[in-house]
């Protein structure tokens, strides 16, 4: 088990690593939930006086959404670092070595949960501080908003790494995953209070990860009195479909294995 978590670290060390070599990415992948943010928060700051609508504050409302949605994007793309090993030749000569093969998963999966704190710590401070934001479940809320995060984009990068696994061609892995995650951010309570949604956006949003993820954290961060009972069952959700995307990657993994 320490050769499998020892593994494990070297590979989130080696995908940090990578990514630190690439500034522009780094920001990008700062700067567009801040505007995402900044400019949904200003452009619907006057939707919370319609009737019906659960929350006071837009700004607190809309904050873990941006979180989780954040998570939800950057963790798309993880395939695209096992689609670079692939195309190097890297992933061929791993399998040579008697490095885990559980890590080769698993390692990109942990630097990925990395950056998922960091971002979600900047975008809670950046609610807090330009939004003005207000957050009753204090730490505790923003700890349940990260892990949130981090177990819907453990599951979803542990897909993209199984579709590239599968397609190993970059412009299928781009546009599956570009036309996957908009759409999943909108049949949700992201943006909107479900209230106020159409029945069948509403009825689909129960089956969305993304909803587990945002009810979950918003729950936790915003609400006076926390139902611990709504948070708890869908982070349950969210673990159980991390076991269930990984068993997938882990049989996509076999799979290449025996065709090289």
């Amino acid at each position: 088990m320490s050769g499998v978590l020892a593994d494990s670290w070297f590979m989130a060390q080696r995908h940090l690593r990578a990514l630190l070599r690439q500034p522009a990415w780094i920001v990008v992948t700062l700067v567009q939930p801040v505007m995402w943010l900044l400019l949904f928060g200003a452009l619907f700051k006057a939707i919370v006086e319609l009737p019906g609508f659960g929350a006071d504050s837009y700004a607190d409302f809309l904050t873990p959404g941006i979180v989780v949605m954040t998570a939800l994007f950057s963790a798309g793309w993880a395939g695209m670092g096992l689609l670079q090993d692939y195309d190097r030749g890297i992933l061929d000569r791993f399998l040579t070595t008697p490095a885990s093969r559980v890590s080769i998963l698993a390692g990109p999966l942990a630097q990925q949960s990395l950056v998922t704190i960091v971002q979600s710590l900047i975008i809670v401070g950046l609610g807090l501080l330009v939004a003005d934001a207000s957050f009753p479940g204090g730490v505790l809320g923003v700890i349940v908003v990260i892990v949130a995060a981090i177990l819907l984009g453990t599951a979803v990068g542990a897909l993209s790494n199984a579709l590239a696994l599968i397609v190993r061609k970059e412009e299928t892995v781009i546009a599956t995953v570009t036309s996957l995650t908009l759409p999943l951010s909108f049949l949700s309570g992201t943006f909107m209070d479900l209230n106020l949604a159409p029945d069948w956006i509403a009825t689909v949003a129960k089956f969305n990860p993304l909803e587990w993820a945002v009810v979950a954290g918003r729950e936790a961060l915003t609400a006076e009195s926390v139902d611990w009972a709504v948070v708890g069952t869908r982070l349950g959700l969210l673990a159980a479909l991390v076991v269930a995307c990984f068993v997938v990657a882990t049989r996509a993994f076999r799979s290449y294995q025996r065709s090289v």
